[in-house]
């Protein structure tokens, strides 16, 4: 497998950074006029202003590390910059973002590095995509600052945690990355300066290559927790690595003819490659308790919430809450409980003793492996239970209904997978066990396999183990 895009990290990375309390200090009557211009005048000297904003974003830097979310830039001022001032701010949510990026560019010294217009307009012109992906609070700053540095032109498409809401090293913002860019993760490569976000993440989400370039300022934090494929000082020496890749591109583009083989296997994740013996049935001890008997015709009225929660048009929670409600459980406490519970029975999952073996033959033979998932929770939730079993890092190609707002048995979400592997339909076959997703997927154009079928279920090949996999003779 070649390479398709690479992807760049921003601070420390594309740019060098650093500061020190006194630059900040410096900086803050600046910080004082701002607030003050969108009706936010907190009386305070400068000195204490500087201890409140670095105070609070020092808490929520804190909570992030640990739960890897990412929340709106006005609750960020208002849950911790602005915790002790529960009045409100009427002009604050409008201008969060403003404030925010003031903040990061005042409160750093910001510096891209010289070599980086030459190397990206190389890079381009080698033929690959050029994406990035960042860790930032706000929305602003990142395309502020490639715009002052003349570079924001080359990067196609921009990722950052402020917008899908989770931050490196959650492999699933890689994949998000690597789905906007169309481009496998197998195919894709990273460079960042940090070890436990950039290198960590990016061999998580199963990217070809994570490569560390060296950046000269002390975090106070540890930072390890992989190996990088390359280390470099310079961006430069990423000019070689891929030249050698775009010349082993043209010389396998010279020795391959057009074949319709099959190139992907594309799979469904519960009841495929992990199976809950409680599924769909997490709620009902719960609501036998606590709900009123039975009432009628309920189901057609979960059903739209089901589809509502798999499109991503409300949350797991939401989704939840509202089953509970129909059944008449509106208690706050109780609600919350059964979510908890719903939660908590999702998470208890099982994998074949097979699945990781067979995946493991099918990736060395030089296939894709993709899953297309209907999914009421977001990407990174699915991503911990193929961890869990060992598979997390294998897969060239997640569509997460409740990401892209489509559900099988509709086309178009197969299309998207094809799409992402560039591919054709009849390059794939499709791994399922609902008679709805093998229709969808045959009326997609794709071969069909059969595993841990329901009775009636229909498709081109059948199979009683998931080893029996790698034993079908289309994909030898």
């Amino acid at each position: 497998m070649t390479v398709k895009t690479v992807f760049f990290d921003m601070g420390g990375t594309i740019e060098t950074f650093w500061y020190s309390p006194e630059m900040r200090l410096q900086a803050t009557p600046g910080l004082q006029q701002l607030l003050s211009a969108h009706g936010i005048d907190l009386h305070l000297s400068d000195a204490h202003l500087y201890d409140l904003v670095t105070g609070g974003l020092a808490r929520y830097h804190q909570w992030r590390l640990e739960t890897l979310e990412e929340l709106p830039v006005s609750a960020v001022w208002r849950n911790y910059i602005l915790a002790d001032y529960p009045y409100d701010f009427p002009r604050l949510d409008a201008n969060a973002d403003d404030l925010m990026v003031w903040i990061e560019t005042h409160y750093y010294c910001r510096q891209m590095r010289p070599e980086m217009p030459s190397v990206l307009a190389e890079i381009q012109n080698l033929g690959y995509k050029i994406g990035l992906i960042s860790n930032v609070t706000s929305h602003g700053q990142v395309p502020q600052n490639l715009c002052q540095y003349g570079i924001k032109q080359y990067f196609n498409p921009i990722v950052l945690s402020s917008e899908y809401g989770r931050r490196k090293p959650d492999p699933a913002i890689f994949h998000y990355a690597a789905r906007l860019s169309n481009s496998p993760t197998s195919e894709c490569i990273y460079i960042g300066d940090r070890i436990s976000r950039d290198i960590v993440g990016s061999k998580r989400a199963g990217f070809k290559l994570a490569i560390q370039i060296r950046h000269a300022f002390n975090h106070g934090e540890s930072d390890d927790g992989a190996i990088p494929d390359l280390i470099i000082s310079n961006m430069i020496e990423l000019l070689d690595l891929l030249k050698r890749e775009y010349r082993n591109r043209l010389q396998k583009a010279k020795g391959t003819k057009l074949s319709r083989k099959i190139k992907a296997v594309l799979f469904d994740a519960d009841g495929v490659l992990y199976y809950r013996k409680n599924k769909d049935q997490e709620l009902a001890p719960f609501i036998k308790q606590h709900g009123i008997p039975c009432p009628d015709n309920l189901e057609s009225e979960i059903a739209k919430l089901r589809h509502q929660a798999f499109v991503g048009q409300m949350s797991f929670e939401q989704y939840k809450a509202g089953v509970l409600n129909l059944y008449g459980i509106t208690d706050p406490n109780l609600v919350a409980e059964g979510i908890a519970t719903a939660i908590r029975e999702k998470e208890q999952v099982h994998f074949w003793n097979d699945t990781l073996e067979t995946l493991k033959i099918l990736k060395a033979r030089g296939l894709y492996l993709g899953i297309i998932t209907d999914t009421a929770h977001p990407l990174h939730f699915k991503l911990s239970k193929l961890e869990r079993g060992g598979i997390g890092n294998l897969w060239d190609s997640i569509i997460p209904s409740s990401e892209v707002g489509v559900q099988k048995p509709d086309p178009r979400i197969y299309r998207l997978a094809l799409a992402q592997l560039g591919i054709e339909a009849d390059q794939a076959i499709f791994v399922g066990h609902k008679s709805s997703e093998l229709e969808g997927a045959q009326n997609s154009g794709i071969t069909t396999v059969a595993y841990n079928y329901e009775p009636g279920a229909k498709a081109d090949i059948f199979i009683r183990q998931f080893s029996d996999l790698s034993q079908l003779e289309i994909l030898k």
